[in-house]
């Protein structure tokens, strides 16, 4: 989606409002043995490996019309998976392959992907886990986009909440600091935008019940999504709901549902189920 800019304005120098983007989804799934639990994690680790967050984030960096400059990864051990990338609005010629890096070696605990851009950087880290008696196994991942420039990381929203598999998803969006025009008046903000749920398109929020909580004077914008329609077969892993009694469909369900409202409303709740 487009942004719409607040009035065409003659800068002095360069676009110094920093844009930054954090989009965090969580997916929950019942596990009912240790053995499910760590199948659980080895399949999120397969799907959500480096390489395949590598290749979202430069679908993110294509979107929002940046360049990579660099790229750090890592798949963890037991766990997750890191990636960061830094970019630039325009091309950097003095940028060269060799510039190009690969964390090297394992590290302990999880994984990641850095990219970094001039400037701006788009990050995601994930973080596989399990309870250790209630069943209940989550994904969770991290993903941030901070741009300055021109460029806008509202832009890849779409793309990322399409890339996972997201059952409850945080959001925050925030300008920061100013830049000038031509006469030295501050600008702290270079487009118009009263919510994130703006650059959610009209059929993915069908699917989520949405509360917005931002804070329009110091340009920041939070909105938390939880998915509306409940159907027990997509929480259960390797089997379906017709191999279950009815009571132990309910009591899944109430403790997937439990998980779910804990985490979209960020608080422990009674768990009397």
């Amino acid at each position: 989606m487009k942004l719409t800019p607040k009035e065409i304005v003659e800068l002095h120098g360069f676009n110094n409002l920093t844009k930054s983007l954090s989009f965090n989804m969580f997916d929950i799934c019942y596990t009912r043995t240790q053995e499910e639990r760590e199948a659980y994690i080895n399949y999120i680790d397969e799907v959500y490996s480096a390489d395949r967050l590598q290749k979202i984030l430069s679908h993110v960096t294509e979107i929002i019309g940046a360049h990579i400059l660099n790229i750090a990864k890592q798949d963890y051990e037991p766990q997750g998976a890191s990636v960061t990338m830094l970019v630039s609005e325009g091309p950097v010629h003095e940028a060269k392959p060799e510039h190009f890096e690969e964390s090297p070696g394992p590290i302990p605990q999880g994984s990641f992907v850095v990219g970094t851009l001039d400037k701006s950087h788009i990050t995601v880290h994930t973080y596989p886990e399990y309870h250790p008696t209630a069943g209940i196994s989550t994904f969770r991942a991290d993903i941030d986009v901070s741009t300055c420039g021109e460029i806008s990381p509202l832009k890849a929203l779409n793309y990322l909440i399409h890339s996972f598999e997201t059952d409850v998803m945080t959001i925050d969006y925030r300008v920061r600091g100013f830049t000038r025009d031509v006469t030295g008046h501050k600008l702290f903000i270079d487009h118009d935008i009263n919510s994130i749920q703006n650059y959610i398109p009209d059929d993915v929020q069908e699917y989520y019940d949405m509360i917005d909580v931002n804070v329009y004077q110091e340009n920041i914008f939070h909105t938390k999504c939880k998915l509306r329609n409940f159907d027990l077969n997509n929480y259960l892993f390797g089997y379906t709901k017709d191999t279950l009694s009815k009571e132990e469909q309910e009591t899944i369900a109430r403790q997937i549902k439990l998980e779910m409202d804990e985490i979209f409303y960020g608080k422990n709740i009674s768990r009397d189920i």
